[in-house]
């Protein structure tokens, strides 16, 4: 079906995340990671440049997961019997969400890690 003005794209694009969102805990897993991640970095008044990096993070981290739900359900509908080349498939798109989580994780601990041990060592005298 075709999006027949910008108001359908946007509906049609809520209807994948809703889809995602009910069958697939990682992207619920994620999201509450995320929140997390926003909550720290409020708590901690990070400026704009690690406002930017962080939530550019985020986005890649859901958007990886989004297309690997998307490619998920397209493999399975193409390959419902277990296939060598599906399941490599799915592995790929699997090792890319991996790959996005894994920078997301690296550039959190190095955005939020120092002003988070400055507050904890202020805390703490």
């Amino acid at each position: 079906m075709r999006a027949r003005g910008l108001a359908a794209a946007f509906g049609f694009a809520l209807r994948g995340i809703g889809y995602a969102w009910h069958t697939q805990r990682n992207v619920r897993i994620q999201a509450g990671v995320a929140m997390a991640v926003v909550l720290v970095g409020a708590w901690l008044r990070v400026g704009a440049l690690e406002w930017a990096l962080l939530i550019t993070a985020i986005a890649l981290v859901l958007s990886a997961e989004l297309l690997n739900t998307a490619i998920e359900a397209v493999v399975d509908l193409v390959s419902p019997q277990t296939n060598l080349l599906a399941g490599a498939a799915k592995d790929a798109c699997a090792a890319g969400v991996v790959v996005a989580v894994v920078g997301a994780v690296l550039l959190g601990l190095f955005v939020l890690g120092p002003p988070l041990i400055d507050r904890v060592q202020l805390m703490s005298r």
